[in-house]
């Protein structure tokens, strides 16, 4: 990278804690360090970078250098373009370009070279690739400008000219022509072979249930939006700041895409503003921004609106199907679950919907099916607890409808069928404290008293009701590096390629590797968000933990191998006849485990071995040999109380206590931010979010946080967490899993369940609104009858 380059481009900021917060231990509950920096609005984001905020003496230059681009989105569904004109644009001032597939630079031409880490199979989308519209909403050019302003001006006078032809959209409409999808995607499995004979166990039960499900499209809308920020430097290098989940993932795209070679371009994600899944694929302001920037030899910034934030991808619309059955002692007998979901035309994006309904519950006949159907639309992708967010929820609502036909407790239901080994495979659980998830959640919550019988409690115009439901999610674990650099004044700089999308990375990392060395945590800092540093996964999955934070604490102990060599070679050392086994790290010091007094701080011990710095580097492989033996899942109890008034539909969430076995909790307090937050968003889920779409036109039309609705603060009451003991070497070193997926699985379901209680009338699709629960039960079936 040139000096021109670097003179330009800002030193990332590693946050470090606050002074004076000393030394911490995993299982603490630490303050972000990172906090402060977002809060006085230090924090960058990508669509900040490059501009005014810079130093004086930079801020004028950089104004001068930085372009704006603007997209323009097509307004059909399908067919191509068959001409533009783009007069009216160019004549604007300040307008620079604009760029369509006619006068774009050379882009790759193979579908390989458009796949990143996370991409389905099939063949990616290629913005402004050729004349083809594959859904509505697509990007079909740019416009790019001196100002945002003038960009945005000149973008509504691009006028594009279609050839339209017919347009398929909706699942319920086409779910006659499913097919079975190609699978080709990390982290995906297809649902097993039949264990046993499910349909005739089914027939021969005494208790049955037989019910569809349906869940509407969702979308992330993650408060930052999505924007890159791309400054060029003289000699072509190119920096981007970009919001994505792997700043090694759109590096690795942008690279493949234009064929410029990895020295030839650097993404930085410091800090992102929320996620949720939208920034595993890197989204199309990127290629745009990028082939901007290329093509005008200048730095080049595109932001997508929030309407825009409605054009990619999504949780894909879903209907399931589940059958149960038990014996009249309430002994399961069959399950059977089948789901049909949406994909576009172009890949075959995939989720594990129905599987988690084999692991859940010990029976004998269990078949599992799952499907896609391919439309105008574009490809789903995603969404905080993929796959289990949607197929627990019709396996928990389920449940409880079973559980009443047997007529027993749903909690005690679900005990007397708990698997003890996966059902279907007969492999151990790593660890699985699920029933102390039931027990700690049922005893805060009071589940104790509730009543059987529905509509059993009123006061005033509301029927009260209590709901649960259980929750389970992979835990996962992939490779990574990390470097650690103990300097010779004794601070420690830990380096990975993770990103911070909210969950508290900064902050984790920082204390595993405080607690390693230790070293109070101010005197520690974890650097993340730079495609240059070792390599790490996406963030996704709740995996980063038991992935990035092994290889940190892999580093650490190198290091501290390191250290105790260095001070067995001292002069007159009390350590040369110890092992390292009789020493510790505590206090910034390394000292003999059985006498404290007896050691030497670790800047000290740098001096007197006229060293400045020392650095080791860690690859974390998993130990799948010995991970393949066990069925490795994190488990969750979800209960929650609810207030319906019938009259008006309305429902309030008043409580919800959610008890979680997640292995260890590096630092409960991030950790409890992230299983609360999902529960507002298992609240949201249940109650307001859906996409509605006009299909005549193939559009998205509540493309807005107006009419798209979320849950707000007036929606959420009471959120009680518990983190039960737990500790999964099998998982991971650090003997932790993942929280930020399991917070959200099992909640919409537990508040679906607690609407029977306090209601009677079971609605089987999501959300749940008030012209749902203002029906009558029969009306509520006809319904989804009606629509599928």
């Amino acid at each position: 990278m040139s000096t021109a380059t670097t003179a330009l481009i800002p030193e990332l900021r590693t946050p470090v804690a606050d002074a004076g917060t000393g030394y911490v231990k995993t299982g603490m509950a630490v303050s972000r360090v990172d906090g402060r920096d977002k809060v006085t609005g230090a924090a960058r984001y990508a669509a900040e970078f490059a501009a005014d905020k810079l130093a004086d003496e930079l801020a004028d230059e950089l104004a001068d250098e930085l372009l704006h681009g603007v997209v323009v989105n097509s307004t059909i569904t399908r067919g191509r373009i068959v001409s533009f004109d783009t007069s009216a644009a160019l004549a604007q001032s300040g307008v620079v370009e604009v760029i369509t597939y006619l006068n774009r630079p050379k882009m790759r031409s193979f579908d390989l070279f458009y796949k990143d880490m996370t991409a389905p199979a099939g063949a990616p989308f290629r913005p402004l690739y050729d004349e083809q519209i594959v859904s509505n909403g697509q990007p079909v050019a740019l416009v790019v400008a001196e100002t945002f302003e003038a960009a945005r001006h000149a973008a509504a006078l691009v006028r594009v000219h279609y050839a339209q032809e017919p347009h398929e959209t909706g699942l319920l409409n086409y779910l006659s022509r499913p097919h079975k999808p190609k699978g080709l995607k990390a982290g995906f499995a297809p649902p097993p072979d039949e264990k046993g004979n499910a349909a005739r166990a089914w027939q021969e039960a005494d208790c049955r249930i037989d019910a569809q499900y349906y869940s509407g499209v969702e979308h992330h809308n993650p408060l930052e939006l999505f924007a890159s920020t791309v400054i060029r430097g003289a000699d072509g290098h190119l920096t981007i700041y970009d919001k994505t989940q792997s700043s090694q993932n759109s590096r690795w795209y942008v690279s493949r895409v234009f064929g410029l070679s990895k020295s030839e371009v650097t993404v930085r994600n410091p800090y992102v503003g929320g996620a949720f899944g939208a920034g595993l694929r890197p989204q199309y302001q990127l290629p745009l921004a990028v082939m901007a920037a290329i093509k005008l030899q200048r730095s080049v910034r595109v932001v997508m609106t929030r309407q825009q934030m409605f054009t990619f991808g999504h949780r894909p619309e879903t209907w399931q199907r589940v059958k149960l059955a038990a014996s009249r002692d309430g002994v399961l007998q069959a399950i059977a679950h089948e789901a049909v979901a949406e994909t576009s035309r172009f890949e075959d994006y995939v989720e594990v919907v129905v599987n988690w309904s084999g692991q859940l519950y010990a029976c004998e006949h269990i078949r599992l099916a799952y499907q896609l159907v391919d439309l105008d639309q574009f490809t789903p992708m995603d969404m905080r607890a993929p796959g289990a967010a949607h197929g627990v929820h019709a396996l928990e609502v389920a449940m409880d409808e079973l559980s009443y036909e047997v007529g027993m407790d749903p909690l005690a239901f679900r005990l007397k069928n708990y698997a003890e080994t996966n059902p279907l495979d007969g492999l151990p659980y790593s660890t699985k404290e699920l029933r102390a998830c039931y027990a700690q959640g049922a005893e805060r919550f009071g589940w104790s008293r509730r009543p059987l019988a529905p509509r059993s409690r009123r006061e005033g115009t509301e029927w009260i009701g209590w709901g649960m439901a259980t929750g389970i999610w992979d835990a996962m674990q992939m490779f990574a590096r990390a470097s650690a650099v103990l300097q010779a004044d004794g601070r420690l700089m830990v380096s990975s390629a993770a990103s911070d999308i909210g969950t508290g990375t900064y902050t984790v990392m920082a204390t595993i590797a405080a607690e390693e060395l230790g070293l109070p945590l101010e005197h520690v800092a974890f650097q993340l968000g730079d495609s240059t540093l070792p390599v790490a996964p996406v963030e996704g999955g709740s995996s980063h933990v038991a992935t990035v934070g092994s290889a940190v604490q892999g580093a650490c102990e190198k290091l501290k191998k390191t250290l105790f060599k260095l001070a067995r070679q001292l002069p007159d050392t009390p350590f040369d006849k110890v092992r390292l086994a009789d020493v510790e790290f505590a206090e910034g010091r390394i000292r003999l485990r059985r006498e404290h007094a007896t050691g030497i701080a670790l800047a000290d011990l740098l001096k007197a071995a006229e060293v400045t710095r020392i650095e080791e580097k860690y690859l974390l492989l998993p130990n799948m040999l010995k991970q393949r033996n066990y069925t490795r899942a994190v488990h969750s109890a979800v209960f929650c109380e609810v207030r319906v008034d019938e009259e008006l539909g309305t429902v309030k969430v008043m409580r919800v206590v959610s008890a979680v076995a997640a292995g260890r909790i590096i630092n409960t307090k991030t950790a409890a931010s992230q299983v609360s937050g999902a529960v507002v968003w298992g609240i949201s889920q249940a109650l307001h979010e859906e996409t509605h779409m006009d299909h005549a036109l193939g559009r998205f039309m509540n493309h807005n946080l107006g009419e798209y609705h979320v849950a707000v603060n007036a929606d959420i009451h009471a959120i009680d967490v518990i983190f039960v003991q737990e500790d999964d070497r099998i998982v991971s070193r650090l003997g932790a899993k993942g929280v930020g997926e399991i917070g959200i699985v099992g909640v919409a379901a537990a508040i679906s369940n607690a609407i029977f209680h306090a209601t009677g009338k079971r609605v089987r699709s999501t959300p749940i609104t008030p012209e749902k629960v203002m029906s009558d039960q029969v009306m509520i079936d006809q319904v989804m009858s009606e629509r599928v």
